[in-house]
């Protein structure tokens, strides 16, 4: 079964989620379980976390159909010692609070090396990241998402995903989200059906469709290997629809959070049930 939603807000509380992606006629849902822009945030509430919980079951949406996404300020490749302690505190902080609300998996942005140490070395301090911080932490799947490539971040080839994941010591703890944008973005062209193909084999070799945990769909406004990370709305940008056709019709993405971070807001019910309409 097919799992789709967006990225809804939590504001009033992490347990307004669930409601606002119900009203969306979302089967899934990715949302920030404190603010992203920040570096600390007060611990959750037990009213707050019996409230999602409830309202998770009131709507029967299960932890396989969530994707909670980390802060965009932890980076758990940076290369200096103090920054990273920083972010690596702030990570372990973000499993925690998931573990807390019932939720199986963390999406986030692998790290950057910032022009100050090698690529090699910045995906091997991404892997002691993980691993320093599920030595810490129980149940929660480190979610690993896919990047455009932009300034410094790494993470924009699938063989760097498969390098974090190879040095990660449980790797039943270990996944990944691909986020159609970034990948397309990032060079990898699958705009057609051929093009599909091709790059999910090549995905399905190098990293196994086994850890796919979750996916973004997203058109981009950029064109293929741009390496700019900019959204567009299904159907309006350089991507098209086809894609999404495909994944919307392939058992690969079945049981996974597939949500939209497209720039629209008003429009994702629409994109939701056009996704749905997609299925044959």
């Amino acid at each position: 079964m097919k799992y789709i939603g967006a990225h809804v807000s939590a504001a009033g509380g992490v347990e307004n989620a669930p409601d606002n992606a119900h009203k969306l006629g979302a089967t899934a849902f990715a949302v920030f379980t404190k603010n992203q822009r920040q570096w600390t945030a007060k611990p959750l509430t037990d009213e707050s976390i019996a409230a999602f919980k409830a309202n998770c079951k009131k709507y029967n949406y299960q932890p396989n159909q969530i994707l909670p996404h980390d802060s965009y300020l932890i980076n758990l490749g940076h290369p200096e010692k103090e920054p990273l302690q920083k972010s690596r505190n702030a990570f372990l902080d973000e499993l925690q609070r998931c573990d807390q609300l019932g939720l199986d998996r963390l999406n986030f942005h692998p790290g950057s090396h910032l022009k100050k140490t090698t690529e090699e070395k910045c995906l091997a301090t991404i892997a002691e990241s993980i691993n320093w911080a599920l030595d810490k932490s129980k149940g929660v799947i480190a979610v690993i998402e896919n990047t455009a490539g932009q300034g410094t971040n790494l993470g924009f080839s699938f063989y760097h995903l498969k390098s974090i994941i190879d040095k990660v010591k449980d790797k039943s703890r270990v996944g990944v989200c691909i986020d159609t944008c970034h990948a397309f973005s990032a060079g990898y062209d699958f705009k057609t059906k051929a093009g599909f193909e091709k790059v999910f084999k090549e995905f399905d070799d190098v990293v196994g469709f086994e850890y796919l945990k979750g996916m973004h769909l997203n058109d981009s406004k950029k064109a293929l290997g741009s390496r700019v990370d900019r959204h567009e709305s299904l159907g309006a940008g350089t991507i098209g629809l086809e894609l999404f056709e495909c994944i919307m019709n392939d058992s690969r993405f079945d049981e996974i959070p597939m949500v939209l971070e497209t720039p629209n807001s008003d429009i994702w019910a629409e994109e939701i049930q056009l996704l749905k309409n997609m299925q044959r």
